[in-house]
């Protein structure tokens, strides 16, 4: 694609000269039904304590270029299990990275002109597979990339420290056949190619946006992200008001979120219905006890499985689209421009 391979120019040109990039390995274990995916080395200066609100004003992370390989199976994705060791193989603590991001370059997402998120790991998020009877459709040869915000808070500076993903698939050959599911994600605030992020008054708070169903078809299970003093996200139906689903924050007694939930309608149930043409408005609920403006401190999104009535009527990508253009340049020079001392990867990381 044009596109695809001016940026890929420009990844070139922009990376400092004598940098080495970390490297990217790619196995399948067909026993296993697992991709692994290994990369590394990274080395990682420590650095202090900080919550998402700091972290977000004073860019206390270190985020990497999005590195990229090519999906080599056929059937579908349902699930990932993580792992990071330093270079002598010591397990490390997950909290160290802040989040990770999996894109799909070769699918656009639901309701938004970007690319696909295949799946987001923050500090609150725990390994997670589908139920065998659903599953994400994935093409061999698809496009995947993954980029990774460190914070090593561990009091020690970590050497050749390798990332481990196990991404559990259904073979193309599953009897039954899995149901074709989607990740849909819902963002409060979602800027393509820019941030998500925004500002907390001090006590309760909300913040919202509608957007309109392109297909028809059921959520099956929800989570959500959410920064420290987060509270809920929920789903409504705009003309009638009805709360359609909502997520929870798991917090301390200070308003530290630790996990937000998950739930499955779908698994026992007929999931919920989302309609075509029909509006629906995410809300993200806030508690801010500091008594100040969390400037930036806060995200809020809902992510779901979605079963697309029709997985043909699913919105291509639209190369020539300029907001499907922000949304690969934002993710070609992630992690350059930081390196540099620039503020750039501030934002969004859980699109």
């Amino acid at each position: 694609m044009m596109v695809a391979a001016l940026f890929a120019l420009a990844r070139l040109l922009a990376a400092p000269a004598g940098d080495s990039v970390p490297a990217v390995t790619v196995q399948v274990d067909s026993a296993r039904k697992e991709v692994v995916v290994r990369a590394g080395p990274f080395d990682l200066p420590n650095m202090p304590p900080m919550d998402d609100h700091a972290m977000m004003d004073h860019g206390a992370s270190h985020d990497t270029p999005v590195q990229r390989f090519t999906w080599p199976v056929e059937g579908w994705f349902r699930g990932f299990k993580l792992e990071v060791r330093d270079g002598t193989g010591r397990l490390l603590p997950r909290r160290i990275m802040h989040h990770l991001i999996v894109v799909n370059f070769s699918r656009r997402q639901l309701v938004y002109q970007a690319a696909e998120r295949l799946f987001g790991v923050g500090t609150e998020t725990g390994d997670a597979s589908l139920p065998a009877t659903i599953g994400i459709p994935v093409e061999p040869g698809s496009e995947i990339g993954f980029y990774v915000a460190w914070h090593n808070d561990t009091g020690e500076d970590l050497q050749g420290v390798q990332l481990t993903m196990r991404l559990e698939y259904l073979p193309r050959n599953q009897n039954p056949r899995p149901l074709d599911v989607l990740p849909l994600y819902l963002d409060v605030n979602l800027h393509v190619g820019g941030t998500n992020t925004f500002d907390v008054p001090p006590g309760k708070s909300r913040k919202s946006w509608e957007f309109e169903m392109p297909i028809s078809g059921r959520l099956l299970g929800m989570s959500g992200h959410l920064h420290d003093y987060g509270v809920q996200v929920t789903l409504e139906d705009v003309a009638s008001g009805k709360e359609l689903a909502r997520v929870t924050a798991v917090r301390d007694a200070e308003g530290r979120v630790s996990k937000v939930s998950r739930h499955l309608p779908g698994v026992k149930g007929a999931g919920i219905r989302l309609k075509a043409g029909r509006r629906y408005r995410v809300t993200g609920y806030y508690d801010n006890p500091t008594g100040e403006t969390l400037v930036n401190g806060a995200m809020a999104s809902m992510v779901g499985i979605f079963a697309p009535d029709d997985l043909s009527q699913w919105p291509p990508i639209d190369e020539s689209d300029p907001t499907f253009q922000r949304d690969l340049a934002s993710l070609e020079i992630r992690g350059l421009a930081s390196e540099g001392g620039d503020a750039h990867h501030h934002r969004e990381h859980d699109r």
